[in-house]
């Protein structure tokens, strides 16, 4: 490389190539993880629509319906971690409901917290059907919250429990 000094041309070094350990790391770029999916059955509007938009708010993706088939149709299509079920839904109650899920071999491992305003004499047959937690209503967002984290963490121990 030629450089004009005082009004001569004179030859310039060339400038070095920086070397390896003084180059600056490249950051590798996180894979965008999806937001862990979970699936709220309850034909109240009200409690559907407050664990709904609270667990929005905690990093989730939420799939909601509204009675036992619903519940079954989407738990088919969305495939969500965990599944917080009522108990009295339309048109198939929630027993049956889990059933039908667990029957579907990629849904096996998908966690059940049954969430009802019934007495604990039907958690039995909650449990047989396929959940793998009873709770009676009325239960705090933040308290369904822990219990759905830690079932996600039973499933995938090595995962952080947060969604977010």
């Amino acid at each position: 490389m030629l450089k004009a000094c005082s009004g001569k041309w004179d030859m310039a070094p060339e400038p070095r190539p920086l070397e390896q350990s003084s180059a600056r790391p490249q950051r590798r770029r996180r894979p965008t993880r999806r937001p862990p999916v979970i699936l709220l059955a309850d034909d109240t509007t009200d409690s559907r629509d407050l664990y709904a938009e609270y667990f929005e708010t905690r990093g989730f993706s939420v799939v909601t319906a509204r009675d036992g088939t619903g519940a079954v149709q989407a738990a088919l299509e969305h495939v969500p971690e965990v599944i917080v079920m009522d108990l009295a839904m339309p048109q198939i109650d929630g027993l049956t409901a889990i059933q039908r899920i667990k029957a579907d071999a990629r849904l096996q491992q998908t966690r059940v917290i049954v969430l009802t305003g019934y007495h604990f004499a039907l958690e039995r047959s909650a449990l047989e059907a396929g959940a793998d937690l009873f709770l009676r209503k009325p239960c705090l967002p933040e308290r369904l919250e822990l219990h759905v984290n830690g079932l996600r963490q039973e499933q995938n121990p090595d995962r952080g429990t947060p969604a977010t």
